[in-house]
């Protein structure tokens, strides 16, 4: 920089107002330094992290590379074990309120799952007609490329199963289907008539994933936890409030 004021010095010219945020280079356009500073890595980064010396542009990027990488939440002063307890606490009421809304019953949940979960199992008071194949069906017309929903060629509902006396061994009251007990009538028929012998109805939106879910609330769970990386938590939030209270299709 000195050498670039003598020169101004001695042969008149005007100093670039251009100049690199680290390097002694100067440039023609603001479009030419930043082009510069983004190859080299030369942008200024006023804010070190004292545990690893990385240093960031703004702090934003030092807050996020504090939680994923070193796992602590400065503004409670507490370390966590791993990323994903981390973030869990992050996304729980305490940090998230209750921002989803029931589009029936207008109840406010604090993530899509519990939104979900509560509709298709039909605790809504306002919608009790609605069930995991009600959904599906509803999810199917937002959804004719499935992006989330598998196209199940000749399906035409849940299967139902009668639950009698019959079913007791002596032990208990025995499913047939996967062989566990229960103690009561009531209990196996819950169990049977659930989505858990059902058959899956979604699919990760990541082709690479390739997981299987029995109930919409179960792969809007999984896309929450980002364990496949297909979205973040937040775009979960924003798309299933677009998929329940608008026209537009689902476009995870």
């Amino acid at each position: 920089m000195f050498e670039c004021d003598q020169h101004c010095e001695a042969t008149g010219h005007s100093p670039s107002r251009f100049e690199c945020d680290t390097c002694d280079a100067y440039f023609r356009s603001e479009t030419a330094r930043r082009q510069h500073m983004s190859a080299r890595d030369h942008w200024y980064k006023p804010y070190e992290y004292a545990l690893c010396t990385d240093r960031f542009v703004n702090k934003e990027d030092y807050k996020d590379h504090e939680i994923e990488d070193h796992h602590y939440y400065a503004d409670y002063d507490r370390h966590f074990q791993n990323f994903n307890n981390i973030k869990m606490h992050l996304n729980s009421r305490i940090h998230r309120g209750t921002d989803i809304e029931c589009p029936f019953c207008k109840r406010f949940f604090t993530t899509a799952t519990g939104m979900v979960h509560h509709l298709e199992r039909g605790s809504c008071p306002a919608a009790r007609n609605l069930s995991r194949e009600e959904i599906y069906r509803f999810v199917r017309q937002k959804d004719p490329q499935g992006v989330i929903s598998k196209k199940l060629i000749g399906w035409s509902g849940d299967a139902t199963y009668e639950v009698t006396t019959r079913f007791w061994d002596g032990d208990c009251f025995r499913c047939y289907l996967c062989g566990r007990g229960f103690g009561s009538l009531s209990s196996l028929r819950a169990h049977i008539n659930s989505p858990t012998h059902q058959q899956a109805l979604y699919h990760c939106p990541n082709r690479r994933c390739g997981m299987e879910f029995k109930a919409l609330a179960s792969v809007i769970n999984h896309l929450e936890s980002e364990t496949c990386g297909a979205m973040r938590f937040e775009t979960v939030q924003r798309r299933i409030t677009d998929i329940v209270s608008s026209d537009r299709r689902i476009t995870f």
